[in-house]
């Protein structure tokens, strides 16, 4: 199996991927809608053979309406027949060390509380970053500092893409 950027002609293989990892259509739709629309989409494709197994998407936000060269991550999404193979570790792993390396300040997600720290996420709360969805709980708010220097020295609140807006 190989990570990968994802590139023209990988659409229909990441729309499977995400149709299959969750119950409803939306991310897979997200997905689509982001690669569509966003200021920038960084993604990452885990392929064996001919197949794309899993996919993983970073895109820009903003915090109080400012760039601060920061990222969401959303989706993350492996097959279910290829989950808890390490398949999910390595497409965060690769997307986060690519995005250090381009200079990127943080990557914040809404995400399961127990997985993500292990890549050296926390709750974004400790930096004063707010989710621009106020009902998202706490310990699900997550951000992994890429460089200290960027990070805005007040905290601020946090918005996606506006695809996010429209379809979550």
């Amino acid at each position: 199996m190989t990570i990968r950027a994802e590139r023209p002609g990988d659409e229909a293989g990441v729309r499977r991927v995400n149709l299959a990892a969750f119950d409803t259509a939306m991310e897979a739709d997200l997905v689509d809608a982001l690669r569509a629309g966003a200021r920038s989409y960084v993604a990452f494709v885990a392929v064996d053979g001919d197949e794309i197994v899993g996919h993983v998407a970073f895109t820009p936000v903003t915090v109080d309406g400012a760039e601060v060269g920061a990222m969401g991550l959303a989706p993350l999404a492996v097959l279910p027949a290829r989950q808890r193979q390490g398949i999910g570790s390595r497409l965060t792993r690769e997307g986060l060390e690519h995005l250090r390396a381009d200079g990127c300040s943080f990557v914040v997600l809404v995400g399961h509380a127990a997985y993500y720290p292990r890549f050296g996420f926390v709750p974004a709360s400790r930096l004063a970053l707010r989710c621009q969805w106020p009902d998202v709980p706490d310990d699900v708010w997550l951000v992994a500092v890429l460089d200290p220097r960027a990070l805005p020295a007040s905290g601020g609140d946090v918005r996606f893409e506006g695809a996010f807006g429209d379809l979550v």
